[in-house]
């Protein structure tokens, strides 16, 4: 059985679901914010630490320890009976999602993109520009800090052409949507505002020029490279994030090949089987990572572009045992532009 643990709106985990049902595989469906209240998990270990990991929903007992995937998709986070008062809510919140951490990370079998403490880790920016140094990329001069002496001496060293962005995904989170906080040049006017830097971290990177940017997903050893054509769009032209997909074309994108090397490594060492990369390559043709999202959206990228992800995903959920060599890429995949 595969497992998909997500939200129910969640549109790519439905078609990949119905793809994979349509291929013969046995899958089942689970929201977290099912659990406490209308789901049940119980792990139990003998004098050995065999394991038996269950999970109970809607009358239906699955066998966790069995699985042969999990696709950790887009949780929600648990919700406790409503019957539990205000000042016990949080903690419950706080110990339940504890406690599916622990499940995911028991599991054998294989977790795309891996389980929960890999994800956290490959999520943090200041680390995953490192590696991705260390395996070969090209990286924007960065400086993350909370020190406005630092920020400003950083500015002057690249003549004011800087860009800032946030550390993390939390901002967004936080505000679930009503705010978001995008990429964008720093100005003369923010320089006024430097001090307030002081009250939280913020990546500052030198600004890089834009020939196009690169939406490069990993998927096993399958690389797929769209570009992303966001300097067409006043509106996109510093974070395609803004999607003013109607002004800017999407293609396939044949990559380098020490570049898509580049790519599967940095994925391998962050422990990943799956990751959503950004680049931008500049006028010169350089190709300058910027970061990677391990658990990163694709589906416009496929619907716009044709590229196959959601089929390689497919593979990938049922290639099954952890240790079952990863899918073959294929030729077709990466060099489909080339063509």
């Amino acid at each position: 059985m595969i497992l998909v643990v997500t939200e129910p709106s969640d549109r790519t985990a439905n078609q990949v679901i119905a793809k994979l049902k349509a291929r013969g595989a046995d899958v089942a469906r689970f929201d977290p914010a099912d659990f406490p209240s209308r789901a049940s998990m119980s792990v139990a270990l003998d004098a050995r630490g065999g394991q038996t990991v269950t999970l109970t929903q809607a009358g239906e007992r699955i066998a966790l320890h069995e699985l042969g995937a999990l696709w950790y998709r887009r949780p929600h986070a648990p919700v406790p009976h409503a019957e539990v008062d205000e000042a016990h809510r949080g903690y419950l919140e706080a110990e339940c999602a504890h406690w599916m951490w622990d499940i995911w990370n028991l599991l054998p079998c294989r977790i795309v993109p891996a389980t929960p403490s890999v994800i956290a880790r490959a999520d943090l920016k200041a680390a995953q520009l490192a590696i991705a140094g260390a395996v070969g990329f090209e990286l924007p001069p960065t400086l993350v800090s909370n020190d406005p002496d630092e920020f400003l001496d950083f500015y002057r060293r690249h003549q004011g052409r800087v860009i800032s962005k946030a550390p993390s995904t939390l901002f967004n989170n936080h505000f679930g949507g009503a705010l978001a906080r995008y990429t964008e040049p720093v100005d003369r006017f923010e320089l006024g505002h430097a001090q307030s830097i002081r009250f939280g971290p913020v990546i500052f990177q030198a600004y890089v020029p834009k020939r196009i940017e690169l939406r490069i997903t990993i998927v096993g050893r399958r690389v797929f490279a769209a570009e992303i054509h966001s300097q067409q769009s006043q509106r996109a032209r510093h974070d395609w994030r803004h999607y003013d997909l109607a002004n800017t074309p999407h293609a396939r994108h044949c990559l380098p090949a020490e570049i898509e090397q580049c790519c599967l490594l940095l994925v391998q060492r962050l422990g990943l089987c799956y990751g959503a990369i950004d680049m931008i390559v500049t006028p010169e043709g350089r190709y300058v990572f910027l970061e990677i999202n391990p658990n990163g959206q694709y589906q416009w990228i496929e619907h716009l572009t044709g590229l196959p992800i959601s089929e390689a995903m497919c593979d990938l959920l049922m290639a099954h045992e952890p240790r079952h060599p990863l899918p073959s890429p294929a030729p077709a995949d990466c060099m489909g532009a080339c063509a």
